[in-house]
């Protein structure tokens, strides 16, 4: 069941509030789930189960993704900010360094948490930061015309597409190599995600200048790419391994940009590996 917490961040102009809704399932030691830009908290359903049977895991909708509302006035989306945010959650929820694992926006918000000690191990999935210009632009072309589909198309034709292979193929072969995986419902609901993401356009605009190129040290690291990723683009994994010099690079044979649809036992071993 999804449960709000609501807090406080400091901000330049005093206290700002937040609220971010989460689900928390399983025991042991705590992992935190980080989604990408227009997903939220169901694209780790795939492997919530598999996590679970060793780890308390809690996933979160992102400020402005799934039932989260949008981040205040004054509190900005860019990852230094998400990442102070994401420690003020930590501390509401009573997380003392959780191992974290995010995809794509989450796999960078995933490092800042790592950089700042506030993890204990970082698995990063394709993880945003890592581009170039050129590349940064072909990425963000895309999600702006993901959305832009999202908000166009009449949810009973949504809902139409979602029950055949090459209609789920048509909504999501560009985060997931193997689309036909992906259930009707599940297709539905991340596809109402990205239409209603209130933080879309702010987090686009902040990942504009998102850079990741800075050491995470002290704590293992995972950075794991699908080779079949069509959104953030496989080359950028050896970059992130220069920039982390000591963080452990994994690719992930027939996955696309959010492989744990596409893989759900291989990406959980990875996350599991690199949390023990």
């Amino acid at each position: 069941m999804t449960t709000t917490a609501s807090f406080t961040v400091a901000t330049a102009a005093g206290p700002r509030p937040v609220s971010v809704a989460y689900e928390r399932t399983g025991s042991g030691t705590p992992l935190l789930l980080l989604h990408g830009i227009g997903h939220h908290l169901r694209a780790w359903d795939p492997v919530t189960r598999i996590l679970a049977a060793e780890r308390e895991v809690i996933a979160v909708d992102l400020p402005g993704f799934g039932t989260s509302p949008a981040l205040p006035d004054g509190v900005p989306y860019g990852h230094v900010s998400l990442g102070r945010v994401l420690g003020a959650l930590c501390d509401e929820l009573g997380l003392d360094r959780p191992h974290v694992a995010g995809n794509s926006l989450g796999g960078l918000f995933a490092l800042e948490l790592g950089r700042t000690g506030r993890a204990r191990s970082v698995t990063a999935l394709s993880p945003a930061g890592f581009w170039t210009e050129a590349e940064r632009r072909y990425a963000f072309g895309i999600l702006r015309a993901m959305r832009r589909g999202a908000l166009a198309l009449p949810v009973p034709l949504i809902e139409r597409l979602s029950r055949s292979t090459a209609g789920r193929a048509a909504l999501t072969s560009t985060i997931y190599a193997r689309p036909g995986r992906r259930s009707p419902e599940a297709v539905v609901a991340e596809t109402l995600a990205l239409r209603g993401a209130t933080g879309f356009d702010r987090t686009l605009e902040a990942g504009r200048g998102a850079e990741f190129g800075e050491d995470v040290k002290g704590l293992p690291v995972t950075v794991a790419w699908g080779m079949r990723d069509r959104l953030l683009l496989r080359g950028q994994g050896p970059r992130a391994k220069r920039a982390i010099p000591h963080a452990r690079l994994v690719r992930l044979p027939g996955c696309g940009h959010v492989p744990m649809n596409d893989d759900p036992a291989l990406v959980a071993r990875v996350i599991l590996d690199t949390s023990r």
